[in-house]
């Protein structure tokens, strides 16, 4: 049941993380449903009570940035309810916020060089779909939007998730 509910987890994240690259929001529903399966997971483990606790801190904490306006308030909902898929633990918890600090600076890094080399794109609607995603993609890099923040919690997790579950 365990290793359902992770896949489910990580499902739920890669989809958060395509919602968030295509249109630049995370659905709610995402977001809840990762808290619902949060719980359920560390119910099971039996840590449930010190996972709040720390989703709740980093719902606090991100919510100040919210307020700052320096992050959206779909990413602060799916970070704080991706701090409940993670064992309690002061490494893997430090692990996970590492993980996002850092892939979202690599993620910043690379947007600032785009936006440096990426030509205006031309207005037009035909081509792809896959065409039409890297022109659209074009237009927010050149105008400096808002980046896909829910690829770096998506990978964040991933990478403190995915040795947990291959352990098993």
């Amino acid at each position: 049941m365990s290793l359902t509910l992770e896949c489910a987890a990580l499902v739920l994240l890669f989809f958060a993380a395509l919602h968030d690259l295509a249109v630049r929001t995370v659905p709610n529903y995402v977001a809840a449903s990762l808290l619902l399966v949060g719980a359920v997971l560390r119910t099971f483990e039996h840590d449930l009570f010190p996972a709040l606790t720390a989703a709740l801190a980093m719902f606090l904490l991100l919510f100040g940035l919210w307020v700052a306006g320096l992050m959206g308030g779909g990413d602060v909902k799916l970070w704080a309810a991706s701090v409940l898929l993670i064992p309690p633990s002061v490494r893997l918890e430090s692990a996970f916020l590492a993980n996002v600090v850092i892939l979202g600076g690599v993620l910043a890094i690379l947007y600032l060089l785009l936006s440096l080399v990426i030509r205006k794109p031309a207005a037009s609607r035909a081509g792809s779909f896959f065409r039409r995603f890297l022109r659209a993609e074009r237009w927010r890099i050149k105008r400096r939007a808002p980046l896909p923040y829910a690829c770096a919690i998506a990978g964040g997790a991933f990478a403190v998730l995915l040795p947990q579950i291959l352990k098993l």
